[in-house]
């Protein structure tokens, strides 16, 4: 068996190399033994006969629209994978582009695809740092959050709690949504090269749909070995204790 990721959309949302996080679980897969593709999707005539993941990266306010109208094609199978529990991981604006909309500075509105609860709505300044997030049964995950909307609506819902940086704004102290196996957060980095242990968690529910075993392999020590030096830069920058 063949586990397919599919990456939506990469030519329109891949602004900071968020549509790569397709690359790092099929990486993490074949070091694992296991035979593992990534089907780049532009719109519904490329989708594979089999999705395993779907990664959905962030791109540029200017390519909303057009983002937007070919994942309305497609939005009947993102609700089915969002039902039957098919690991979906959207940054940024294509995270925004699956909740109830985004609400432009100008006064103008994006109608979302309504996959996940919350929207993106306008702030006065923009934000662009370091971001640490601390969730349940994963630890801490680290990345780069570069956003000029915060996200509302996604309280009783949210990935993480906020160590350091903003997240989803409007003192929250929140960061991302999830709903089931659906993802959405602000980290980019990419957030799964970066964080090791979510590739993993993800993967792990991607075999456990397909009736596989996932243990990683010896390959992945080392590039994992790699990632914690970054994590323990990033973590001392943003002057947290990754102990407490």
């Amino acid at each position: 068996m063949t586990l397919t990721i599919v990456s939506l959309l990469p030519s329109l949302q891949n602004t900071n190399g968020d549509a790569e996080n397709a690359a790092v679980l099929a990486a993490r897969a074949r070091w694992a033994g296991l035979d593992a593709r990534v089907v780049a999707v532009e719109q519904a005539a490329d989708l594979p006969e089999r999705v395993d993941a779907v990664v959905l990266g962030s791109g540029s306010d200017a390519s909303l629209d057009v983002a937007r109208e070919r994942l309305l094609a497609l939005v009947d199978e993102l609700r089915r994978w969002g039902t039957e529990g098919v690991p979906i991981l959207a940054v940024g604006t294509g995270w925004e582009l699956l909740s109830w909309g985004i609400e432009r500075a100008d006064g103008s509105t994006v109608e979302g695809l309504g996959i996940v609860a919350g929207r993106g709505v306008p702030r006065e300044h923009r934000i662009a740092g370091d971001l640490v997030v601390q969730v349940p049964r994963i630890g801490l995950l680290v990345g780069f959050e570069n956003h000029a909307r915060d996200y509302v609506g996604a309280e009783a819902s949210p990935l993480g709690r906020v160590r350091a940086g903003t997240g989803n704004g409007r003192r929250s102290g929140q960061e991302g949504v999830r709903m089931g196996d659906v993802i959405g957060t602000h980290l980019h980095g990419p957030v799964l090269a970066k964080n090791p242990v979510l590739a993993d968690a993800i993967l792990r529910r991607m075999c456990e749909r397909a009736g596989l075993e996932y243990a990683p392999g010896a390959r992945t020590a080392e590039v994992d070995g790699y990632a914690e030096t970054a994590r323990q830069a990033q973590l001392r920058a943003a002057g947290v204790n990754a102990a407490v």
